[in-house]
C-alpha cells in the first residue's frame, strides 16, 4: 500500500501532470516545426538550390523493376521497389531537430535567467521573535535609565 500512496503523492504534487503537459506540448510543437520546415523552409531552400525537392532526394543502390503482367492482366513477376538511401528526408529531419533544439535552448535559457534574478534578490531579514523584541525593549530601557 505504501507504493500506491507514494505514487498518488507524486501524481498529485504536479510532477506527473507537468511532465504529461510538457510531453503533449512538445509533440504539438514538433508538428508545428515539421509543418514550418516542410511547407516554408524547404521550398525556399529548394528554390535557392535550383528547384531541388529535398524530400525526394535519394541515392539509389539498386534499381527497382516494374511488375510484369500477361495479356489477361495477371501478375507474372511482382514489382520490386528501389533500394535507396533517402538522405533528403534525413536532411529535412535534421533541420527540424535543429529548430526544436534551438527553441528548447531559448526556453531553458529564459527560465535560468529568471531563476538567477530570483536568487539574486536578497530575502528580507526575518522579523525578530517575541522574545528578542522583549529583550530589545529591556536593553533600550536600561540604556535610558
Amino acid at each position: 500500500m505504501g507504493m500506491l500512496k507514494e505514487f498518488k503523492e507524486f501524481a498529485v504534487k504536479g510532477n506527473l501532470i507537468d511532465t504529461a503537459v510538457a510531453f503533449v506540448m512538445g509533440a504539438a510543437f514538433g508538428k508545428i516545426v515539421s509543418s514550418f520546415v516542410d511547407g516554408m523552409v524547404m521550398p525556399l531552400v529548394g528554390m535557392l538550390t535550383g528547384g531541388i525537392d529535398f524530400s525526394q532526394m535519394k541515392w539509389i543502390l539498386k534499381e527497382g523493376t516494374a511488375a510484369v503482367k500477361d495479356a489477361a492482366g495477371k501478375v507474372i513477376t511482382p514489382e520490386v521497389a528501389d533500394v535507396s538511401v533517402k538522405y533528403g528526408a534525413f536532411l529535412t529531419n535534421v533541420i527540424d531537430f535543429i529548430i526544436v533544439a534551438f527553441a528548447v535552448f531559448m526556453v531553458i535559457k529564459a527560465i535560468n535567467r529568471s531563476k538567477k534574478k530570483e536568487e539574486a534578490a536578497p530575502a528580507a531579514p526575518p522579523a525578530p521573535s517575541a522574545t528578542e523584541q522583549l529583550l530589545m525593549e529591556i536593553r533600550d530601557s536600561l540604556k535610558k535609565g
